[in-house]
């Protein structure tokens, strides 16, 4: 008989959670709104499972997800409103409150409706077991995006003083995924928005690392997605850029004084940034020549359009 297939995170949300010891609690009533029906209750006959007061869950300090769009609240709203809530939240004790561990648009939607009670699952973990439960919960069920799960692995590895090796076994992944979601956080900030809009792929950010000097690989990350490109075309241009004569350096103003030499290469890295082109300015104290480079008929076009030259 051949082994049973292993799951994609490893021990998962379910092992680590039946792996805690729960809280015996007796199932109380649901409340709920007179114009709100109560949803239906999920697994009642499952040990530590019971209604808790909304009012009385906090959310947690450890959460991964930074973002949760009204458009998606009110979606799952809708869904708890028809179906029930299929899967309730987990929550651990905390003084005479409940701390999230895993389900917060859960609770979020119910607060929507103005339901008073939620289902939930008590669970007794410490610190660093509800916050990689709640990043697993993350990963699993409600999908962060890249630059969110990273932030989670670096959360667990900061807060909680761990290697990338033993965050990655306690949520089942590879400690090569781990590392690799980590380098995302080396970006610069506009680079990392566009992978959480889902206008980069990690596809792209991996490729786009291979560019050291932040501004070049700003422009890059522009370009890419103004021409649509994909990861191989990517790889394409960071590799010409890679072996193309150097342009943005101080190697070629030596002549200049040291702090002439920087104002020249700041002004070099706007004009770069701004233009969406490799841009050098050969300079001396009295003429000098800025020359653009491009790409083919469109790449000029497009140059002498942020220019703002009509043809």
């Amino acid at each position: 008989m051949s082994a049973a297939p292993k799951s994609r995170l490893g021990r998962g949300l379910g092992g680590l959670i039946a792996s805690a010891a729960p809280k015996p609690a007796k199932p109380a009533a649901t409340e709920s709104t007179p114009e709100t029906p109560a949803p239906a209750p999920a697994a009642p006959g499952a040990p530590g499972y019971l209604e808790i007061p909304v009012q009385a869950v906090e959310p947690s300090p450890y959460q991964a997800r930074r973002e949760i769009t009204l458009e998606q609240l009110n979606e799952l709203a809708e869904s708890i409103r028809s179906e029930g809530l299929l899967q309730p939240i987990v929550v651990r004790k905390a003084g005479e409150k409940f701390q999230l561990i895993a389900g917060e648009r859960r609770w979020r939607a119910f607060q929507h409706l103005k339901i008073k009670t939620i289902p939930a699952r008590v669970v007794e973990a410490s610190n660093a077991s509800s916050a990689a439960l709640g990043l697993i919960e993350n990963l699993q069920r409600e999908g962060l995006n890249p630059i969110e799960e990273a932030h989670g692995y670096a959360s667990l590895i900061r807060d909680f003083d761990l290697t990338q090796e033993s965050a990655s076994d306690r949520v089942g992944k590879s400690r090569a995924a781990v590392a690799n979601s980590l380098r995302l956080l080396s970006l610069d900030g506009e680079i990392q928005g566009f992978l959480a809009k889902g206008l980069l792929s990690v596809g792209h950010a991996k490729v786009l690392l291979g560019i050291t000097d932040p501004a070049q690989r700003t422009v890059l990350a522009r370009r890419v997605i103004e021409e649509g490109l994909s990861v191989r075309a990517t790889e394409k241009l960071v590799q010409e850029r890679k072996t193309a004569p150097a342009s943005g350096s101080t190697a070629k103003h030596r002549a200049l004084p040291a702090k002439d030499a920087e104002a020249v290469v700041d002004i070099e890295k706007r004009l770069t940034s701004h233009l969406g082109a490799r841009v050098a300015v050969l300079h001396t104290p009295k003429k000098g020549r800025i020359v653009i480079e491009y790409r083919g008929n469109e790449d000029l076009q497009r140059v002498l359009e942020k220019l703002g030259v009509e043809l």
